[in-house]
């Protein structure tokens, strides 16, 4: 199948998502205002840390809140683009309803991970770009274009380690039935990426940067605003999303082979 082919799919998809959406306005608000609540928090949390030091771990005020923006950037669109289907897979998986997806026209981990989108996550994405742009200005960077375009294709990259660690977590669900507790735990380790690179020392900087990328994600693209395009940077991260991307389509289809649907 084309890409244009999985294009029409997802923009069909989306389309439902947003209709359901206008259907149920209470909660929509509800959740963005809940979301909203939660980032604010994550932001004043810095300001209250800066009332008493200049410098954590060598990153000042306005450098912790481009790293903390970027971090709710790419967390909001995970949870907008992937997170409400990727969970829904386990519990499918579960039930036995996942034989819908094998019957869908496409790619079943394509199919199961992108079936729902959650506007209220994307809408407040606005809010963590717009802590970025403030961030960038009160320390009067100027990042080139060549910058902007690196900075966003990490985002991105950032985006694609977050899906296959979460759609790698779920897939075990095919040997072990449950994947419960997986959504709770993977909060509290995502937290991990809202702290800069260099408060990670022995041991913890060998499972949360090297084992599991999780500081990675958002302090290169940090990295790449304030202090410019970073070849070696790029090619680290992008290699990283490429291996993790590869390693959850073979343990996913490696899962399909056990699953046993509905009617078995």
């Amino acid at each position: 199948m084309t890409f244009l082919h999985y294009l029409r799919i997802w923009l069909t998809a989306a389309r439902y998502s947003i209709m359901r959406t206008l259907m149920f306005r209470g909660d929509f608000f509800v959740w963005a205002l809940v979301e909203l609540f939660w980032m604010t928090v994550n932001i004043l949390m810095v300001s209250v840390i800066y009332e008493h030091t200049k410098s954590v771990a060598g990153w000042s005020k306005y450098e912790m809140m481009l790293l903390v923006g970027t971090s709710l950037l790419i967390q909001r669109f995970l949870m907008g683009f992937f997170w409400s289907s990727i969970f829904e897979m386990g519990r499918n998986i579960r039930s036995g309803n996942f034989d819908f997806y094998l019957a869908q026209p496409g790619n079943v981990m394509f199919m199961a991970t992108t079936r729902k989108l959650d506007p209220d996550s994307l809408v407040n994405s606005l809010v963590a770009l717009s802590v970025v742009i403030y961030s960038a200005h009160q320390l009067n960077l100027q990042p080139s274009f060549l910058a902007i375009g690196c900075y966003a294709l990490l985002v991105v990259a950032g985006i694609v380690i977050h899906y296959s660690m979460l759609v790698l977590c779920i897939s075990f669900a095919f040997w072990f039935t449950s994947a419960q507790g997986i959504e709770g735990s993977y909060f509290t380790l995502s937290e991990f990426s809202r702290l800069p690179r260099e408060a990670f020392k022995g041991l913890a900087n060998i499972v949360f940067v090297w084992a599991l990328p999780m500081v990675i994600v958002s302090n290169a693209p940090a990295q790449t605003l304030l202090h410019g395009f970073q070849p070696s940077l790029l090619a680290w991260v992008v290699g990283i999303a490429t291996g993790w991307f590869a390693l959850t389509v073979f343990v996913f289809n490696r899962g399909l082979r056990r699953y046993s649907s509905a009617s078995s």
